[in-house]
């Protein structure tokens, strides 16, 4: 099982574009799976063709008994669906041993946003009288102008912005391609940040290409831009359950508010399925049934 998990990892890396995040998240799943197999076959070696039905709804209610999160089994049985699909495709495995299981039903959880008034106050608190401070008002302006992923936005590199038509262009999940917008407030703080930019990168800049910057003149890390979030929701007095990922949250949110069609919101997300974006329309309808039971006299 370990040669065909590796051999599936090669696929996904490879031939599927994946990310190296994601490929990190499936060797951990399967490996997981893989270790309990072993235990439960007693065979320090177990092969793919040992793979039963049985056996994986075995490790998903073992999965359940260690008490992981529904949305945590739902993923590792994701990943088993796909390497057994993989391992059919190459002939390893006869017939699909997990086709006939079923996840557990998920909690329908919304989508946490940030009000366009508390967005405003947000994208204002980072000082714009130093280098770094220039830097995060960019960062903060293009996470929310352009609804980006945070990994996109610490992906992106100078040459893939043009601020004269205010759009970049964004590398998503599987390395998907798209056109991103930016908006007058998130070209000028780029403007305004570009010139430090240089001065942080030093000698090195020329070979540089990453838009945002550490203190060290190398590109920023996803988990810089959480901390750098933290530190001005802060300071803002906002709340501190806000990630990066909310800012993408609340950029949809405000535009299908003002009116936006849900399909141009798909695309500037970058979402395959509208289904994904349909959430945001069940975001809109819990807020008018609350205006609607607040405001009207026989709510």
């Amino acid at each position: 099982m370990q040669e065909a998990l590796a051999e599936y990892l090669r696929h996904l890396s490879l031939e599927k574009n994946a990310s190296a995040h994601t490929v990190k998240s499936y060797r951990e799943d399967l490996t997981q799976a893989i270790d309990f197999f072993r235990t439960r076959l007693g065979n320090e070696a177990p092969r793919p063709e040992q793979l039963t039905t049985r056996l994986l709804r075995a490790h998903l209610a073992w999965l359940s008994e260690q008490g992981y999160a529904r949305s945590t089994i739902a993923r590792r049985l994701a990943a088993l669906r796909s390497w057994c699909r993989f391992l059919c495709r190459q002939g390893t495995l006869s017939a699909n041993p997990a086709l006939g299981l079923r996840g557990p039903r998920q909690d329908k959880r919304l989508p946490h946003f940030v009000s366009r008034e508390d967005m405003m106050r947000l994208l204002q608190t980072p000082p714009a009288a130093t280098p770094l401070g220039l830097r995060d008002r960019a960062i903060l302006e293009t996470l929310y102008s352009a609804g980006l992923r945070v990994s996109e936005l610490t992906g992106l590199n100078v040459e893939d912005v043009e601020l004269a038509d205010g759009v970049a262009m964004v590398r998503g999940k599987g390395r998907r391609e798209r056109l991103a917008l930016l908006g007058p407030p998130a070209v000028s703080a780029i403007q305004r940040w570009l010139p430090e930019r240089e001065n942080l990168a030093g000698p090195h800049a020329a070979h540089q290409p990453a838009l945002f910057l550490n203190r060290n003149g190398t590109r920023l890390t996803s988990r810089s831009v959480g901390r750098l979030l933290e530190k001005y929701l802060a300071q803002a007095g906002l709340d501190p359950r806000t990630s990066p990922h909310t800012l993408r949250h609340s950029f949809a949110t405000h535009l299908l508010d003002a009116g936006a069609d849900i399909r141009s919101v798909q695309e500037l997300l970058g979402h395959r399925s509208l289904a994904t974006t349909q959430v945001y329309t069940h975001v809109n309808t819990q807020r008018l049934r609350e205006s609607y039971h607040k405001a009207h006299p026989r709510a």
